[in-house]
């Protein structure tokens, strides 16, 4: 039995029902997608989009990604939609590429952060799939955690973060990506990838004939882009995706070094490896990954809260490989480590999974 038809059996069609009743009555959804699970809601209710930023802590002013049933649904979000957006779409919806093409009349600034632009993309999750079909319209799903804090990858992680500021959570298992979409601009002459995701440069590039510019990072946390025209999109922030317990990124050679002379500082610590073997030091809580991209990227998220969550003082992390496959989970990790450790969830005035 594949994936897909474990998901599908999983949530009923009546549920699936329910959901998109819950949907057009203006309540919160928990919806899982390939890649994190989503807080959904009628991205065209204003009412509706305003309780994810309440239930998420999250600035008024930061826009949302749309999700859609399919690419047909794209000319009633955005206008003026260029070729290479036709072509990306085709060759990757479903699935985690995020488009920023500018907005069509009538998509709420509550979306789109007061900005010309809307940020839409096709979920590959059969359950996701499977409630846009039935809702027939555009969904609201940013992370379904508090802003700031470690994304969801199992409706169990949705509930306990969110409680019930969730009408329902529909459970479609882990997710299969585990880190956010490709968020990738097309809005301007040049695409630029916005945030890295499982879609790469070189993925693009062969859609299109030309490889994206990848976007000039923030000088620092709530700081408008770095180019004045870039569109404002989520996890973009130096600080996101972020564990309460303060996170060290430490190379792999000093890695069991580093650990065990804060252990016998007297810390508690908790290790997240790749490569490194467990030395079986009592004194640490040591966890490994896998050692490649993708299987290292399903289990991110779930093995960083597992870390937070056994009452160490610091969480180490074995640094990561500087080659283009590992740039999106570097990315996330290396935001993690700025917002990390301060226990309270962080709300900047402006800008942001």
């Amino acid at each position: 039995m594949t994936r897909t038809d474990r998901a599908t059996m999983s949530v009923a069609a009546d549920e699936i029902r329910r959901a998109a009743d819950l949907l057009r009555a203006g309540e919160l959804v928990g919806m899982p997608t390939e890649t994190v699970y989503g807080l959904a809601a009628d991205a065209l209710n204003v009412e509706a989009v305003g309780k994810i930023f309440s239930a998420k802590g999250r600035p008024a002013d930061h826009p949302l990604i749309v999700h859609l049933p399919d690419a047909t649904h794209l000319a009633r979000w955005a206008r003026a939609i260029p070729k290479d957006a036709l072509a990306l779409a085709r060759a990757f919806w479903p699935g985690p590429l995020t488009l920023i093409l500018k907005r069509e009349d009538g998509v709420p600034d509550a979306v789109t952060g007061g900005q010309d632009t809307v940020g839409l993309r096709v979920p590959d999750h059969p359950v996701a799939l499977a409630l846009l079909r039935a809702f027939d319209s555009g969904i609201a799903a940013p992370s379904a955690n508090r802003f700031g804090r470690i994304s969801p990858t199992t409706a169990a992680h949705v509930r306990e973060e969110l409680g019930d500021k969730v009408a329902l959570v529909l459970d479609g298992g882990p997710c299969q990506v585990g880190i956010e979409s490709t968020i990738l601009d097309l809005s301007r002459d040049t695409p630029v990838i916005l945030r890295p995701g499982a879609i790469s440069a070189d993925d693009i590039a062969r859609v299109i004939g030309r490889r994206p510019e990848m976007r000039k990072p923030h000088a620092e946390e709530g700081a408008a882009p770095a180019e004045p025209d870039q569109p404002r999109v989520s996890g973009s922030l130096a600080a996101h995706y972020a564990p309460r317990t303060p996170l060290q990124l430490i190379p792999a050679a000093r890695l069991a070094e580093e650990a065990a002379t804060l252990a016998g500082e007297g810390s508690r610590v908790a290790v997240l490896a790749r490569t490194c073997a467990d030395p079986k030091d009592a004194r640490l809580t040591w966890c490994n990954a896998p050692s490649d991209p993708a299987g290292y990227a399903h289990g991110l998220y779930a093995n960083l809260r597992d870390l937070d969550a056994c009452g160490a003082d610091f969480i180490v992390v074995e640094g990561l490989p500087e080659t283009p496959d590992w740039q999106a989970i570097t990315d996330r990790l290396g935001r993690a480590a700025v917002g990390s450790g301060d226990g309270e969830d962080p709300l900047p005035e402006r800008d942001e999974t």
